[in-house]
């Protein structure tokens, strides 16, 4: 794990729970850096004041609002810092609640818990009751100067922390193309029902991968092997014709059954197929290291010549 980015503790009642906090996810995407196309060379960005034209140094940022009517009001640290905000160091609970209530919409961003504490009696307690109990315990959570409302949980046997949005942050949605739709027919609902269950397993995420990721790394690789800088296009696969619009819903479900049969059929003999055996990555050319020159005794040189001088 990395290192800690929060320390405090859970206040739960009158147990308190010492805790270190943990980032739990991370991004896998590959990142770029944008260049000058010219030259490769890389482009940085400057904050430059627009009154005076100057750089500006980070510490010397303040933030500013602007109204829907043009006022412009600009607050500094000390006028963050006078605004209500749970306590830096505890993470209080405010209620228990089932977990099927909290909306998954509502969830933004993951931590792990870790106790704090030589003996984590308290931290395994309320994992234990959380457990138990099934339910999810709404806490705050202060980070960085902004108190969100969190779920804290319990995966695997250990605490998560899960901040939610707040309400009026999950924009509200009517589409005036559902309006006045038939309900669906008992025997179009059926069939996809079928669908559902030809369709149907246990949840396993490792066997999904990121295509996209994985082709980008290959484009990657090989350009770095032939040691060009630019990626020699491949030829695009001509896109699948598709269908014309279904009117009868029930011959689209109809198609849908037929084909996930097929792709159960086909999935079962690829996995019965033995696996390719994997590339050898290309093999770096050795720089030949510059040969050192023997450096030449200057000093003994000079006393040398001073003694034939003398004689």
């Amino acid at each position: 794990m990395a290192r800690a980015i929060w320390k405090g503790s859970i206040a739960f009642g009158l147990v308190n729970v010492p805790v270190k906090v943990y980032t739990a996810t991370e991004d896998h995407d590959i990142r770029f850096h944008q260049v000058h196309a010219k030259d490769g060379g890389r482009i940085k960005y400057d904050r430059v004041c627009t009154v005076c034209g100057k750089s500006v140094q980070y510490a010397d940022i303040d933030k500013a609002y602007e109204s829907p009517e043009g006022d412009k009001v600009i607050l500094t640290d000390e006028d963050f810092s006078k605004l209500p905000a749970a306590e830096k160091h505890e993470i209080p609970v405010l209620q228990f609640v089932p977990n099927d209530q909290i909306d998954p919409i509502l969830f933004e961003k993951s931590y792990y818990l870790e106790p704090d504490s030589n003996t984590p009696k308290a931290y395994v307690l309320l994992a234990t009751t959380l457990e138990r109990i099934d339910r999810t315990a709404l806490v705050h959570f202060t980070l960085r100067q902004k108190t969100r409302l969190s779920a804290l949980r319990v995966r695997d046997g250990v605490l998560v922390l899960q901040t939610l949005l707040w309400p009026d942050e999950v924009r509200s949605v009517d589409f005036e193309s559902l309006d006045g739709v038939a309900e669906p027919k008992a025997q179009e609902i059926k069939m996809a029902e079928t669908l559902v269950e030809t369709m149907s397993d246990d949840f396993d995420p490792e066997q999904y991968t990121d295509e996209y990721q994985i082709e980008l790394q290959k484009v990657l690789d090989e350009a770095i092997a032939s040691g060009t800088g630019k990626v020699v296009s491949q030829p695009e696969e001509a896109p699948v014709a598709m269908d014309a619009e279904v009117v009868d819903l029930v011959a689209a479900l109809q198609r849908s059954l037929e084909a996930s049969g097929r792709r159960t059929a086909e999935s079962s003999g690829k996995a019965a197929a033995e696996p390719k055996a994997k590339a050898a990555p290309a093999k770096k050319s050795a720089k030949t290291a510059p040969k050192k020159t023997a450096a030449k005794p200057a000093k003994k040189t000079a006393k040398k010549a001073a003694a034939r001088k003398g004689a």
